[in-house]
């Protein structure tokens, strides 16, 4: 059974910076693609970004050059370094991994979630 547990959320003045975990484990996850997704109140959920398996990355324009994903492969454990967060960055912030084998980085299809880290950004 696949479990993903995020950490690191928190409440943070606009400009501010924070920086999320997400620790895998109940198999090994080579091969896994691993992803962050957020929802905010009233809306869908949407992708943030994703990392392969070899650090292969992919970001949503809305945080291209103010966030970054990456991975500690050994710990299971992928990070989301958020920098210069604006208050839309408010939401629930998941983590998700789903099996795909190639370098790819998908923004759907993800067969296993997190239960979600609140993120709030004051302005």
């Amino acid at each position: 059974q696949v479990q993903l547990v995020e950490s690191g959320g928190g409440v943070v003045q606009a400009g501010g910076s924070l920086r999320l975990s997400c620790a895998a484990s109940g198999r090994t996850f080579s091969g896994y693609v691993m992803g962050w997704f957020r929802q905010a109140p009233g809306k869908e959920r949407e992708f943030v970004a994703a990392i392969s398996w070899s650090g292969a990355t992919n970001y949503a324009d809305s945080v291209k050059g103010r966030f970054t994903i990456s991975r500690d492969n050994a710990k299971n454990t992928e990070y989301l370094q958020m920098n210069t967060l604006k208050p839309e960055d408010t939401a629930v912030y998941y983590c998700a991994t789903k099996y795909t084998q190639a370098p790819v980085t998908p923004t759907g299809g993800y067969d296993y979630w997190g239960q979600g880290t609140q993120v709030t950004v004051s302005s």
